[in-house]
């Protein structure tokens, strides 16, 4: 599946209207991708010029820190604190991004059905292609390794900001790092 430039921006726009979002591709220049990450977090542009959503990108505390609301971490701390899911897996955290919590009942608010709930977060991994690899802060276990079961009710998660709570996704493609984040605080 091939995506272009607005109907990538659009799903980005509708899933995540609503939350507090951090959603940027970045280029991929390093073998080891952390890095890559690393500038994602202090903005470095969309090798694309494709629009992603940075609620943050206005907020004075911007100045002190240009990677806030990310905390500022060495590479190594980044790498421990993520874990590879599948691509099943990814799709369900990008939908379960769209508001507080990173739960699916989120979908609740969208008026569009499930699968086309679904086919704006397939959208959105599309432009990373079927090789790319995906990353999480988020403990949610499956029964298989490298799963995330939405069903369970204890979760967990390895804060990379400021916030009590960020939750996560990282595609990694050959030429691209996407990061789709949202952050709350209680």
């Amino acid at each position: 599946m091939s995506v272009d430039q607005r109907s990538w921006e659009a799903a980005v726009r509708h899933l995540y209207e609503d939350a507090y979002p951090y959603d940027a591709t970045g280029p991929r220049r390093h073998k080891y991708w952390v890095l890559d990450v690393l500038a994602l977090m202090a903005r470095v542009p969309d090798p694309r010029g494709w629009a992603g959503l940075d609620d943050a990108a206005q907020a004075p505390e911007r100045e002190a820190s240009p990677t806030y609301p990310f905390a500022v971490h060495p590479p190594e701390y980044v790498a421990e604190r993520l874990r590879e899911i599948d691509r099943a897996s990814a799709e369900n955290l990008l939908l379960a991004l769209t508001d507080d919590c990173c739960t699916l009942s989120n979908l609740a608010r969208f008026e569009e059905s499930q699968e086309e709930i679904r086919a704006m977060a397939r959208t959105i991994l599309a432009r990373y292609g079927e090789g790319a690899s995906y990353h999480t802060n988020v403990d949610r276990p499956g029964s298989v390794r490298g799963t995330l079961d939405f069903t369970t009710p204890n979760w967990g998660y390895s804060p990379l900001s400021v916030y009590t709570e960020d939750c996560g996704l990282i595609v990694v493609s050959d030429t691209e790092v996407g990061m789709f984040w949202n952050f709350s605080d209680y």
